[in-house]
């Protein structure tokens, strides 16, 4: 296949139904409140269609009804190199249309934007990918590996209905997938001065969603009690609140700390051993916000919940944190959760999925920063870690190394990230544009 007859694969056809597909998949409301409260199906049915529509045979599985995943296979040329597994989910996190400029699942186009949950998180991607193959499958194309499609449930809960099930029932659909690739990179991120940067995910800090329990002595309100759960629960919150995590610096941050320095001309010594990684932050601008949670584990505290009468003392209280695992650092993480909690209060993990960390110096992920640089040139692609965690969690039990590449040029203050899981979710119709062009570009040649 020449290279001429690849470029003619996205047409006006397929600009046209990246926006389409967004939006229609937008109007289907995927919302996904946790604890198995959700229907992917209609949005799976939507997919499959689109791809039988060009000969392209979608499975659809599910681990209980209306909880539904979609996987095809594209063969590639090449029969002896590895597959690669792009994913993307089709659930989204609640929307409140008050609090929105645009219902959130109209899917409305507005001065060149797509409005709606699942914008940016990211049936975005679903459309991108979408557009694509099926570009190819009208043009005769076959990309060099084997593609295999997989969209899923449930990744905005706990993936148990959606990549985890896939991975612990149906790794058969996912035979010599070595790699992978999904949501949260590979977008414009504006660093000051003209810069553009393309962060490309090449790890993601685990999972570790805790509940906390007190045990004590219920009683009267107006009584002494030394033994109170609430208070007890209330001192460890505050002692996990407060900590400050020492500075752990995985493979995947030190280079994109060394990368985004050099790019500002900043010295920076990442192994020295006095290395001050919060004074080069502090150096490095807009950029910092790429870099600056993925330093050192975390722990939030977000849920309280305890009594049910002013004037009862409850016998026991309960707390829910979002902890966040460093590669290497689990093992820190338990150690400090333990002091922290102290004697009187006991932990576990609520939902817990391992950290990733994939290499950078591989011909897949060379391919992917020269997709997004020949299409912006002038731009720089850099690795770095994601703060939170995706479906490629669950797929890494199947050997496969995930990156977050979901390709989006974005104008100066369009704030990608801030708009995850936030009111008035959107996204330029370029850069869908831009997405399908650079996809399809990486996805012929990976």
């Amino acid at each position: 296949m020449a290279d001429g007859e690849r470029a003619e694969a996205i047409d006006a056809q397929a600009l046209e139904e990246v926006v389409r597909f967004t939006s229609d998949l937008i109007r289907i409301d995927t919302t996904n409140r946790g604890g198995g409260d959700c229907s992917e199906r209609p949005a799976a049915e939507y997919v499959a269609e689109m791809l039988g529509d060009v000969e392209i045979e979608p499975t659809l599985l599910e681990r209980s009804p209306g909880r539904t995943n979609v996987v095809a296979r594209i063969e590639g040329s090449d029969r002896s190199a590895p597959a690669l597994l792009v994913h993307g989910h089709l659930d989204v996190v609640p929307a409140e249309p008050a609090d929105w400029t645009v219902h959130p699942f109209s899917g409305e186009v507005r001065d060149g934007v797509v409005w709606g949950r699942g914008a940016i998180d990211m049936k975005d991607m679903d459309a991108m990918v979408l557009a694509v193959v099926r570009a190819w499958a009208r043009t005769g194309v076959r990309p060099r590996r084997d593609i295999v499609l997989a969209f899923t449930a449930d990744e905005e809960d706990s993936a148990a209905w959606g990549a985890g099930f896939l991975a612990d029932r149906h790794a058969e659909l996912f035979e010599g997938c070595t790699e992978g690739i999904s949501e949260s990179g590979a977008f414009t991120f504006h660093a000051g001065s003209g810069m553009r940067i393309y962060p490309i995910a090449a790890g993601e800090r685990g999972t570790a969603w805790l509940k906390l329990t007190a045990h004590g002595r219920a009683g009267h309100g107006s009584k002494v009690n030394r033994d109170n759960a609430v208070s007890r629960l209330a001192a460890a919150v505050a002692r996990i609140g407060e900590h400050s995590w020492p500075v752990r610096l995985t493979p995947t941050v030190k280079s994109a700390l060394t990368e985004l320095a050099a790019l500002q001309g900043i010295p920076a010594e990442v192994d020295a051993p006095d290395f001050d990684v919060d004074a080069l932050l502090a150096k490095l601008g807009p950029a910092a916000a790429l870099i600056e949670p993925t330093v050192r584990n975390s722990a939030n505290p977000t849920v309280l919940e305890a009594g049910y009468k002013v004037n009862v003392i409850p016998g026991s209280a309960t707390a829910y944190v979002d902890g966040r695992m460093l590669p290497g650092g689990e093992e820190e993480f338990h150690d400090t959760l333990d002091r922290l909690t102290g004697p009187d209060v006991e932990w576990e993990f609520h939902h817990r999925e391992r950290p990733l960390e994939a290499p950078i110096d591989t011909p897949t992920y060379r391919a992917m920063r020269a997709a997004v640089e020949h299409f912006d040139p002038g731009a720089r692609a850099v690795p770095y870690c994601m703060s939170g965690g995706t479906d490629a969690k669950q797929f890494s039990r199947l050997g496969i190394a995930g990156y977050g590449f979901s390709p989006l040029r974005l104008p100066e203050g369009f704030d990608y990230q801030a708009l995850y899981h936030a009111v008035d979710e959107r996204v330029p119709v370029e850069a869908l544009h831009f997405g399908v062009r650079v996809l399809d570009h990486f996805l012929k040649r990976a």
